[in-house]
């Protein structure tokens, strides 16, 4: 038994907490829930009797929340959001094997996702399901099989597997493309973009093609999306991943600056557990990303 049942109310009572917490009144609570004011209350009353706390203070005319009512709802709405997802991932994959895979957002979108409709179509028995994180987490706190991570062998505790090497290519808006690739030193003259999780990017950019540079300033994005939109609007010049570039080259948005794109530090993984024994389904998925591409 996960605990004494005193200590769980009703699905009821905290579904009214919360929505009174959220929206301030039992009278909007009981909109959004489509139930009396009478009933929120109720459920409301019956909630702090069980649990034995006063929960509740009259304020004026209405009910306000003590600090600890206010500290009980924001964990019941983290055990709700769990629970509403749980129950999305069962009912959308049924008895399919599942793999809850943490992505990086771009990476995940432009090179992952295209390679793993073969994946899809030869397992339609497994679904692999995909939420954003952009930093290393604890697996045993997280409910993930496996997840993208993009830099260094530097996350404790997991198994590797190489999915791509990052080169660095500039890039411009195709509005603003000059008529001949320009020498890299002239570059130092353009409206720089850059990406916080790549700190140094252009000077190890310039380092590469022979061009000292200090000190270089300009607008900072903290997702390659955001970067890519702004280039293309003609905020500036980027550094990209090849990747990337050449994926907003083809959709006519994007045109390079350079010719020979520059290898950069870190490289693409795919990491999970290495004290568990992976499901059978990301097994399938290691050996699928781990094969040569035909």
């Amino acid at each position: 038994m996960i605990a004494p049942r005193r200590f769980l109310p009703s699905i009821s009572s905290l579904l009214a907490l919360e929505a009174f917490d959220r929206l301030g009144t039992a009278v909007a609570a009981a909109e959004e829930l489509s139930l009396t004011h009478s009933a929120i209350s109720r459920q409301l009353k019956v909630l702090e009797e069980q649990l034995g706390v006063s929960m509740f203070v009259r304020d004026g005319k209405g009910l306000a929340l003590t600090k600890a009512g206010a500290r009980y709802a924001a964990s019941v709405r983290q055990v709700l959001h769990g629970l509403a997802k749980a129950s999305l991932e069962i009912k959308a994959g049924g008895n399919r094997d599942i793999i809850n895979l943490a992505v990086l957002p771009t990476f995940g979108a432009v090179w992952l996702t295209p390679r793993l409709k073969g994946f899809c179509d030869r397992n339609p028995d497994i679904y692999i399901n995909q939420r954003a994180r952009l930093s290393p987490f604890d697996f045993d706190l997280e409910s993930f099989d496996a997840a993208l991570h993009y830099g260094a062998r530097d996350w404790p505790g997991v198994r590797y597997l190489e999915l791509a090497r990052e080169r660095m290519v500039p890039v411009c808006a195709a509005s603003a493309a000059p008529a001949a690739l320009p020498e890299p030193a002239s570059l130092l003259n353009a409206r720089l973009l850059h990406l916080d999780s790549r700190p140094g990017g252009w000077e190890e950019w310039f380092a590469a093609k022979g061009v000292p540079a200090t000190r270089l300033r300009g607008m900072v994005f903290d997702q390659f999306a955001s970067l890519a939109a702004a280039t293309a609007a003609g905020l500036g010049v980027a550094l990209m991943p090849e990747y990337l570039a050449e994926a907003e080259i083809a959709a006519g948005r994007l045109a390079p600056l350079d010719d020979r794109p520059v290898p950069a530090g870190g490289a693409y993984y795919l990491v999970w557990q290495a004290n568990s024994q992976p499901s059978a389904a990301l097994e399938k998925l290691v050996a699928w990303l781990d094969a040569p591409v035909a």
